[in-house]
């Protein structure tokens, strides 16, 4: 019995020290979700109007720009995948992924190929492990990206839809990344960045009603074009990356929370049943003692007889 206590004692020290460490990470977690709660409120604003100013450029002019015209026949598409660095996030990871995999399953039924671009080394280590090809990978900076990094990623991406797809371009560019909706949620989106659907990109604007004025563009509409989409596609992708972060720190609170209050009852459950143990330890102790004295009383009265 005495064994048995002791292993209920090594358990409970055990898992009040793991509950230390989920306590700490879960208040980590809370402090870095408020920053980049902060980065992604501030740079949400300029995303919308540079995608605003892209959509003014474009529904004003009669250019057939390549990065605002869909091709007539698409057959290569590629898609950025934003995951983390650091696990211990709950499903994050995996939502993520989950929503890639089903748009290339999506893009490949329609007969395009697909080139996959990833940001995170759980997305990296996901496809190694399955041993699929990885176009382009970006670890280390996931937890607090900056507009360099973006600018870092969104370079090979431009680099691809402005090639032919003869000469290994894209016609498409998807990006999946985590978007932070509130502490408690955060949903898994699908996006295309390119070609700009300018239609649906009007459709969500806040003032759809609003007269859009006539454009005179200098040098030309082209010209344009080819300065505002790259720094378009900068934008977004720093702003899904924030996103991601401010997700992904969201997730890790609520995990370190979830393990924090299930190493409480499991310390609580097993401080009971140490208590048991010892309290049937003490049992059979007093039981041993009056079994003894009974039988040294028996042994002293048959002695005097």
């Amino acid at each position: 019995m005495g064994a048995q206590l002791r292993v209920y004692k090594r358990r409970i020290r055990s898992v009040t020290a793991t509950k230390k460490i989920t306590k700490a990470m879960e208040m980590i977690a809370a402090s870095r979700v408020v920053k980049a709660q902060r980065k992604v409120a501030a740079s949400t604003p300029y995303a919308t109007e540079l995608t605003r100013a892209v959509t003014a450029v474009g529904t004003g002019s009669n250019t057939r720009h390549p990065l605002t015209t869909e091709a007539d026949n698409p057959t290569r598409a590629a898609v950025l995948l934003l995951s983390s660095d650091r696990g211990l996030a709950g499903a994050f990871n995996s939502n993520a992924i989950k929503a890639a995999e089903q748009l290339t399953a999506k893009l490949e039924a329609d007969g395009k190929q697909v080139d996959t671009f990833i940001v995170g080394r759980r997305g990296v280590a996901h496809y190694n492990f399955r041993e699929r090809t990885i176009s382009g990978q970006w670890t280390g900076f996931t937890d607090e990206p900056t507009y360099a990094d973006a600018k870092q990623v969104a370079a090979p991406l431009i680099e691809a839809i402005e090639k032919d797809t003869a000469e290994g371009g894209v016609d498409e560019l998807h990006i999946v990344y985590t978007e932070f909706v509130s502490m408690m949620t955060q949903t898994a989106i699908q996006a295309q960045l390119l070609p700009l659907k300018l239609d649906e990109v009007a459709e969500e604007s806040p003032s759809k009603d609003e007269i859009l004025p006539l454009y005179d563009f200098e040098p030309s509409a082209e010209d344009v074009l080819d300065a505002l989409l790259p720094r378009y596609v900068e934008s977004r992708i720093y702003n899904a990356l924030l996103q991601s972060a401010a997700s992904k720190h969201a997730a890790t609170r609520r995990a370190m929370k979830s393990a924090t209050d299930n190493a409480g009852e499991l310390i609580e459950t097993l401080s009971r049943l140490a208590n048991a143990a010892r309290q049937a330890e003490i049992t059979q102790e007093i039981s041993e003692i009056v079994g003894g004295a009974g039988a040294l009383a028996d042994a002293t009265a048959g002695s005097d007889n």
